[in-house]
């Protein structure tokens, strides 16, 4: 029999599991006109326009809360959590220092075009970040040819006394940190919320009938839309199994000929061959029941011995 002072025998399995801490999804800004990143956090009621710090993979970064933070249902799923973590509310001192920082961050790029002007260099200023740690300063600049811009490089570090990075960019990343409305009357895609650019091609604008006019399928940056990559796969898919414009097909022993296929309403125009004022209609459960038709192959005639 135990005594009262001797500690009584627990399991591994008796021993309670420590709670974990719930994690907030919020979309925060780094900068005003920026894109949108996905950030975690264990504070339940961070508001809209709030300045928040983060941790980034560079170090501590402030940063303007966008979107209500939410719970996210599945713990599982904490595994897959964004790099970017909220710490703590911003206070007075760093929502001031924050300030400053845009401000210098203004100067930065009206200097940096002002040695660009007098180096006499065929390249663009896009846009200046400064690190809210002082360890680097990035210039993202365009530019149609390779640019020799050491000089420039050494002109900036002299002014500002730190580690000064050049990153050139091409026409989409351009319009991505400019930012824009696009044609739909949205907010730009490339600015808003996507990270790489994924191939766009015009067998895609052709795969969804959409007219290959390049002011309708041209963005801001004057490359194809990348919305049309998003609904390509579905039409491809349900296109296969579609009859093709130019297929004869048989329906109720009668041979037609298809003319035209509407992927979104799932519907084909026919006609018989020959016959093209003669057009019908068939929605999917009828073009289901047709048959294709394969022409046979001409045949050859022997040739006779003389």
């Amino acid at each position: 029999m135990n005594s009262q002072n001797e500690a009584p025998n627990v399991t591994e399995a008796e021993v309670p599991e420590a709670p974990q801490a719930d994690v907030f999804y919020y979309q925060v800004q780094f900068r005003p006109g920026g894109q949108f990143t996905t950030a975690t956090a264990s504070i339940a009621d961070l508001k809209v326009a709030e300045l928040v710090v983060t941790h980034t993979d560079h170090g501590p970064e402030p940063a303007t809360i966008k979107g209500a933070g939410f719970k996210w249902p599945d713990q599982q799923s904490k595994k897959n959590s964004p790099s970017v973590k909220i710490q703590r509310r911003a206070g007075n001192d760093e929502i001031e220092k924050f300030t400053r920082l845009l401000e210098r961050e203004q100067e930065a790029f009206a200097i940096g075009k002002s040695q660009i002007a007098d180096l006499k260099l065929a390249m663009k200023l896009i846009r200046v970040e400064r690190y809210s740690n002082g360890s680097k300063i990035i210039f993202y600049f365009t530019a149609e040819n390779r640019v020799d811009f050491r000089e420039l490089v050494k002109g900036l570090v002299q002014e500002f006394r730190t580690r000064v990075e050049m990153r050139q960019i091409g026409v989409r990343h351009e319009t991505k940190l400019i930012g824009g409305l696009g044609c739909c009357g949205r907010e730009l895609c490339c600015s808003s919320y996507i990270n790489k650019f994924a191939p766009v091609s015009i067998k895609m604008a052709k795969e969804q009938d959409v007219p290959l006019n390049p002011a309708k399928i041209s963005g801001i940056c004057n490359r194809l839309l990348c919305c049309l990559t998003y609904e390509f796969d579905s039409y491809r898919q349900i296109r296969k199994k579609m009859p093709r414009a130019g297929k004869l097909i048989q329906l109720d022993d009668q041979t037609l000929k298809v003319l035209h296929c509407n992927v979104l309403q799932e519907t084909i125009t026919v006609a018989p061959p020959g016959d093209r004022d003669n057009k019908q209609l068939l929605n999917r459960s009828e073009w289901e029941q047709a048959k294709p038709v394969h022409p046979q192959p001409p045949q050859k005639q022997k040739k006779t011995k003389k």
